[in-house]
């Protein structure tokens, strides 16, 4: 039930993402969390909807409380704070001013290796990009990207359903 509720949230965040989509395929981030806002307290909303709503809300406030207190550079030139909170794997979140040497050395190895994904995931996009505006620059012709994948790099509609969850 849970899967078919995570559906409906999506489906209603992809409604009034359609509904504010101007002529050049842009919308606003914020105006689109109000609509969705408005949505989500609607008399007609399924109580079960509401409820998973509500979790995902919870969800979204933890992760930013603790994106809030990751470590960053001080003016002091050092990382601590004893109210920042050192992320240690498995939803284990730990005060960084009661942190022992086995916390940070398994802080240590996560952040290496985080770094390495984002690294990755970076030359993938530069990569993509590097060769769509190749593509752009040869199909002078070509306006939008979703021309440009169908007609030069052969995206077809069935591809849809592969992305699709």
């Amino acid at each position: 039930m849970t899967f078919i509720a995570d559906i409906r949230l999506q489906h209603i965040v992809e409604q009034s993402a359609v509904a504010l989509t101007d002529s050049a395929g842009r919308f606003n981030k914020r105006r689109l969390t109000d609509a969705v806002r408005e949505k989500l307290t609607a008399e007609d909303l399924d109580p079960y909807i509401r409820a998973i709503a509500l979790d995902k809300l919870a969800q979204s406030l933890v992760t930013g409380f603790g994106e809030h207190r990751n470590p960053r550079r001080r003016q002091t030139g050092g990382l601590f704070h004893p109210q920042d909170i050192i992320k240690l794997g498995n939803g284990i979140w730990i005060w960084m001013d009661r942190a022992t040497d086995s916390d940070l050395l398994e802080w240590r190895r996560l952040s290496r290796r985080n770094r390495a994904r984002v690294d990755l995931a970076d030359n993938e996009i530069q990569d993509y990009a590097d060769e769509r505006l190749d593509a752009f620059r040869s199909n002078t012709d070509v306006l939008y990207l979703g021309d440009l994948e169908r007609a030069v790099f052969g995206w077809t509609e069935e591809q849809l359903n592969l992305f699709t969850t």
